[in-house]
C-alpha cells in the first residue's frame, strides 16, 4: 500500500497498522525536513506530485520488493505540500517474519521511490530565496 497525503504523517499510527502476528521483524524508515541543504539554511520544503502515476509506480516498488525480499507487509506515505523543519516527508514500514528481510525490503524501497517516484521539492531558504530540487530521475535524464 503506497499513499500520497498533504497530512501530518503519524508514525506511530503507522506502525500500529502493521502489526502482524507473524512477523518477528519490523524496519522503518522516516524522512525528516533538515534545516540545511548542500550549505543554505533551509526554512521549509514544498513537494508536488504527479498522484495517479506516484501511485502506480509505487505500487509496481512495493510488488518488486515483495519478490525479492518475501515480506509480510510493505507501506509507504508521501506528503505534499508545505512542510516545516522536523516534519516526516516519508514513511516506510516493512514486517517480514524474520528482520533481514524487513531491512533489505525497507531501503530498496525508498530507494527506489526517491529514483522513480515522480514527486519534486522546492526548498525555501532563510535568505527568502527558493529553488526546485531536481528529482533524482530528472536530472539523470537531462545529461543522458
Amino acid at each position: 500500500m503506497i499513499r500520497m497525503t498533504t497530512n501530518p504523517i503519524d508514525p506511530d499510527a503507522l506502525r500500529r497498522e502493521m502489526f502482524d502476528p507473524a512477523a518477528g521483524g519490523y524496519c522503518a524508515f522516516e524522512g525528516w525536513v533538515r534545516n540545511e541543504n548542500e550549505g543554505h539554511t533551509v526554512r521549509q520544503l514544498e513537494y508536488e506530485a504527479y498522484d495517479p502515476l506516484a501511485i502506480t509506480e509505487g505500487e509496481l516498488i512495493l510488488a518488486e520488493a515483495a519478490d525479492r525480499f518475501p515480506h509480510l507487509q510493505a507501506h509507504c506515505v508521501h506528503r505534499t505540500g508545505l512542510l516545516e523543519i522536523g516534519d516526516c516527508a516519508v514513511w516506510v514500514g516493512v514486517a517480514s517474519a524474520h528482520r533481514d528481510e524487513a531491512f533489505r525490503a525497507c531501503r530498496y524501497i525508498i530507494d527506489q521511490l526517491k529514483h522513480r517516484l515522480p514527486i519534486w521539492k522546492k526548498e525555501h531558504y532563510s535568505d527568502g530565496n527558493s529553488g526546485w530540487v531536481n528529482c533524482e530521475r530528472c536530472a539523470e535524464h537531462a545529461h543522458g
